[in-house]
């Protein structure tokens, strides 16, 4: 029986390494959510119980607000792990095939390691940190008012 080469064809090498990456990392961020609902009191569930909510109300209306600031915990840093790729990419694909792979921090690592331009790989080693710093402070932002004003 044939299986399809899922590094080695252009239309399914980045989704490989989407599900490679979030098998690597949903564990990680499961002990976060789990010492989350830990936090949550019992009280509060008996509460809903005796009020006659139903779970998915209860969930909703209690445990994801709660949850609130671990998930944002968790998006920044899978958003920030998700630029971090350059082992995963330099052992499985190297960029290829035809470049489909290729993502920035890899480019940089080969522009200044490869083909020794240094001064253009620390220009946009500058041009990523100040990109992600922004989007860091957005999703803070953003997740924080939510968190807050709920």
């Amino acid at each position: 029986m044939e299986t399809p080469n899922w590094l080695g064809d252009t239309t399914t090498v980045l989704p490989s390494i989407i599900v490679m990456t979030i098998w690597k990392e949903a564990g990680f961020f499961m002990i976060f959510y789990l010492a989350g609902l830990q936090t949550i009191s019992s009280e509060l569930e008996e509460a809903a119980k005796l009020e006659g909510s139903s779970r998915w109300n209860y969930f909703w209306r209690i445990q994801f607000p709660l949850l609130l600031p671990t998930t944002l915990f968790v998006f920044i840093n899978a958003f920030l792990n998700s630029f971090k790729l350059v082992d995963h990419l330099f052992v499985l694909t190297k960029g290829g095939p035809d470049n489909a792979s290729n993502l920035i921090l890899y480019y940089i690592y080969e522009t200044a390691f490869s083909f020794l331009d240094t001064s253009y790989a620390s220009a946009l080693t500058v041009v990523l940190l100040i990109a992600l710093a922004l989007a860091a402070l957005g999703q803070f932002f953003f997740m924080d008012k939510r968190v807050h004003y709920r």
